[in-house]
């Protein structure tokens, strides 16, 4: 996925906040938990030079924000906390994002015990740059429907025009 992480995000956050109207801050914590996956590419690009692709490191492995969410949500729940919706959508982000992920790039769904990566939809390098060899595969279709879904949504929330009086009438 490159461009419909946050948008993902949008649209689960809008379907959490259905199901929990009470519930402070969800779509915001269902889009950030859809994109700190991604946090990676600050090491990724400043420390570790490129040499490992992002998806090899530990907040892209699906275990890693099962286990956390787990603790989260455990603590949350012991605390009696209001944001247990928002913590459980921030989760449920993180886990939509290395599910899209998998659609066309490895992820190791089973990392710490097996690095074994399952990518449903392998995208050749048809082309010089891989950016390219993305959006041209098919599967950039999806990522074009999810941010259409998201633009439909919140086109839905947008306020209505008013009538206003013109002046001289």
């Amino acid at each position: 996925m490159l461009i419909a992480h946050l948008p993902s995000g949008y649209i689960l956050g809008r379907l959490a906040r259905k199901r929990w109207r009470e519930a402070p801050g969800i779509v915001a914590a269902a889009m950030l938990g859809s994109v700190i996956p991604d946090i990676d590419m600050l090491y990724f690009r400043l420390i570790g030079g490129g040499r490992t692709h992002h998806h090899a490191y530990i907040t892209h492995w699906p275990l890693f924000w099962a286990a956390i969410g787990a603790l989260s949500l455990s603590v949350g729940r012991l605390r009696y906390s209001p944001h247990l919706p928002s913590i459980a959508t921030f989760f449920a982000g993180t886990m939509l994002h290395v599910a899209l992920d998998t659609v066309a790039s490895p992820i190791m769904w089973l990392a710490p015990f097996s690095h074994h990566p399952l990518e449903l939809v392998p995208v050749p390098a048809g082309y010089g740059n891989w950016v390219l060899s993305f959006v041209l595969h098919w599967t950039f279709g999806l990522e074009l429907v999810i941010c259409t879904w998201a633009l439909w949504l919140g086109w839905q929330r947008l306020p209505l025009p008013v009538d206003t009086p013109q002046k001289g009438t």
